[in-house]
């Protein structure tokens, strides 16, 4: 790591801090469709089965894949034999909700993606929209809507993700007037990188966009086998990303297929902080998580650790949606011309919420202020 480098432990005080985006209290003028999201919808489908079940669908039960030919009448199957529950998933859409959820502003948050007019569809979109998020959705009636089955036995979880109508998501969507003039009201726009995999021509549409007209961009590498199997995707998004997420484990596997000789985790995120970018109005700011370590920062060629809330074994349920709920906090203050402070104090909050609730799920009101989060 360069021996210049500043790196900062945050720990208890609370002095005042300038916003992350470079304006205190944004939406104290701009309510509304502040945050742009878009990504592959999916409806989860979680109920309690029996190991027969499994057994029937061929399903481990710790496993975490693709649906296949085999499994296409597990989802039906499930909501005709067991008590099921919906809840609003993927990345994307996790994010956007936790954010939608502790700003509290009906409809301060957008999201794009793509579904079926049938009847997971419909589920999926009562739910997200009753939640305060407008769906701007496209309809494709190709394949039914995307779903994830969550088959739980006892304390193990089997997943098993159908893309679905997601994947059939086309840049002409965003160019529906009407969903333009949702882009033109975002300041904030957040994607994953998982809509590259079925739409890359989306992605950098809304990239472009944020780019061209001076509005943040924040961008999650989501996964280490897209930093590998799409990075010549990603990096056509990167010039265009002001606020970069990413694990510990997505770190080093984009560094690897950048060929870095980096193996330190801080130095990694410095080299992708210091990528080009499309705009030098503001340098890229770089957010990694480390599971139960410190979080780490890079703005402005300064890093930053900043401690997680600290939670017993037993208390934890699903880590699956840590990260999105992660990121839906940060995005949460930031929107309200939060403090890096601020925002970290936020994705702590939902990140360890939700890890003790199975899926997304998220109650009416959260129990959340700024002070109540301390490091």
């Amino acid at each position: 790591m360069s021996e210049n480098c500043d790196v900062r432990r945050v720990r208890t005080e609370r002095t005042r801090h300038d916003s992350v985006g470079g304006e205190d209290h944004v939406m104290g003028g701009h309510v509304e469709g502040i945050l742009f999201g878009l990504g592959n919808p999916l409806l989860d489908i979680m109920a309690v089965v029996t190991e027969e079940f499994l057994k029937k669908y061929h399903l481990n039960k710790e496993d975490c894949i693709l649906c296949n030919e085999s499994h296409l009448a597990l989802f039906k199957e499930m909501v005709a034999q067991f008590n099921v529950e919906y809840v609003p998933g993927g990345a994307s859409l996790n994010s956007i909700r936790i954010a939608q959820w502790l700003i509290g502003v009906p409809n301060a948050t957008t999201y794009i993606g793509c579904i079926n007019k049938d009847e997971f569809g419909t589920v999926l979109e009562s739910k997200v929209m009753a939640e305060g998020v407008r769906g701007a959705f496209q309809y494709d009636h190709t394949e039914p809507t995307g779903t994830c089955a969550v088959c739980l036995t006892g304390q193990n979880r089997s997943l098993v993700a159908y893309l679905g109508a997601a994947k059939h998501l086309k840049a002409d969507h965003l160019k529906i007037p009407e969903n333009r003039r949702l882009m033109e009201s975002a300041h904030y726009f957040y994607m994953s990188s998982f809509p590259l995999t079925v739409s890359p021509a989306s992605v950098l549409d809304v990239a472009k966009f944020a780019s061209d007209n001076d509005r943040m961009l924040a961008y999650n590498l989501s996964a280490p086998f897209l930093c590998r199997e799409y990075h010549s995707a990603m990096m056509s998004i990167m010039p265009y990303v002001d606020i970069l997420f990413g694990n510990e484990d997505e770190a080093k596997v984009f560094s690897e297929v950048e060929h870095w000789d980096a193996k330190d985790l801080r130095e990694i995120a410095l080299m992708i902080a210091r990528l080009p970018k499309a705009s030098g109005k503001r340098g890229r700011m770089v957010i990694c998580t480390q599971g139960a370590n410190p979080t780490l920062v890079i703005k402005e060629g300064v890093i930053s650790e900043y401690p997680v809330i600290p939670i017993r074994k037993e208390d934890i349920v699903d880590t699956n949606g840590a990260g999105d709920a992660f990121v839906g906090g940060f995005l949460s203050q930031l929107v309200q011309g939060g403090s890096i402070e601020d925002c970290i104090r936020a994705a702590n909050y939902a990140a360890n919420y939700i890890i003790q609730q199975s899926g997304c799920q998220i109650p009416d009101k959260p129990n959340f202020s700024p002070e109540s989060v301390g490091f």
